[in-house]
């Protein structure tokens, strides 16, 4: 009776025929519209906020960078945090960087911040502090909070449990009853953090990047994706197939964003990027989403942006690590990527 394995197995690869099917039919240009508009239609719609103005909350100086705290809105009735780093001695407009981190306790984590805002000085942890080591290396920063995490954790979650890690599920579940998801609701927020980013005066909008971290990377993907104001993508601890980490290893409910495996594995959904510059980058142990998928999405996004003729603008690293976030090479690569975007 337990028959429950091989049907899952079955379906999954059932669904890869028909997938292949699908696409053996189409253009490379009609597949990549249709997935655009498939991935599009799979987050749920967000009413955008109007006439919200930033706010500046604090400033700070910090080692070799000015760190700012500003409130933004992107989704009626919602506002949020973001840290904005700035290099000491910034003049001109800089490259910047949209940091987006994964599971944990907020943006204060990839802003060398303990969760209660202080200097952390004892331990990087998993996401290495990036937001500062990419702002020392040249770029202005803005590093959103992600709702669910942190300081917007939900008030429902907290009075259960004051240590509560997340609000993904609470958040996701009601969501998809709404017929939205949590991954379209924290890419919107994105999209506010950007739009409010490329009006600074320190920023040349013309040479934005975005670098994710684990979930952050989910975001961080999708909001490539969609948007080309966009010029380049760095994700860290994500890129894989789906059949090899999200579909048979338990993973956060926010991961998962229903009908996409219908229309496409994860690699294929990464390489809409394409041909804009992308960073792979993966520990060579980590527990959830494991080498072997990942060196299976390199290989089929080599492919991928070898049709756009673009083969020159995919690197990836699998260092030897786990779940964690390395940046021997990404970080000094998404500069070089972002430098050399045209000045419009």
């Amino acid at each position: 009776m337990r028959q429950g394995d091989a049907a899952l197995a079955r379906w999954y690869e059932e669904q890869k025929v028909v997938r292949e099917q699908r696409a053996a039919q189409q253009t490379a240009e009609e597949r990549k519209l249709g997935l655009l508009g498939l991935l599009h239609q799979s987050l749920g719609e967000f009413e955008r906020t109007s006439g919200f103005e930033p706010v500046l909350l604090e400033r700070t100086e910090c080692d070799g960078y000015i760190r700012e705290r500003v409130e933004l809105s992107a989704v009626s009735g919602l506002a949020f945090g973001a840290y904005v780093l700035i290099p000491e001695g910034a003049s001109g407009r800089l490259p910047g960087v949209v940091a987006v981190h994964g599971h944990g306790y907020g943006s204060r984590q990839i802003c060398g911040m303990t969760a209660d805002g202080q200097w952390d000085t004892t331990s990087a942890g998993g996401h290495s502090h990036f937001a500062v080591q990419l702002v020392k290396r040249g770029m202005i920063v803005i590093a959103p909070d992600v709702i669910g995490f942190g300081e917007r954790r939900l008030e429902s979650d907290i009075a259960n449990d004051p240590n509560a890690p997340n609000s993904c599920y609470r958040m996701a579940t009601k969501l998809l009853m709404l017929g939205k998801t949590l991954t379209g609701l924290r890419v919107t927020e994105i999209f506010g953090a950007l739009d409010y980013f490329m009006t600074r005066p320190d920023v040349d909008p013309a040479r934005i990047g975005i670098a994710g971290f684990s979930g952050g990377s989910v975001i961080g993907y999708t909001a490539a994706a969609l948007d080309q104001r966009i010029g380049a993508a760095l994700l860290i601890g994500y890129p894989n197939t789906f059949k090899d980490s999200i579909w048979d290893i338990r993973h956060c409910i926010c991961n998962y964003t229903p009908g996409l495996l219908s229309e496409a594995e994860l690699p294929e959904l990464l390489g809409l990027i394409a041909p804009r510059p992308l960073f792979l980058e993966s520990g060579s142990n980590d527990p959830i989403f494991p080498a072997e998928g990942f060196e299976r999405a390199a290989a089929e996004l080599r492919r991928l942006y070898g049709e756009a003729n673009a083969e020159d603008r995919l690197a990836y690293d699998l260092f030897e690590g786990g779940h964690e976030v390395s940046g021997r090479q990404s970080f000094d690569w998404l500069k070089q990527q972002l430098e050399a975007i045209p000045i419009l």
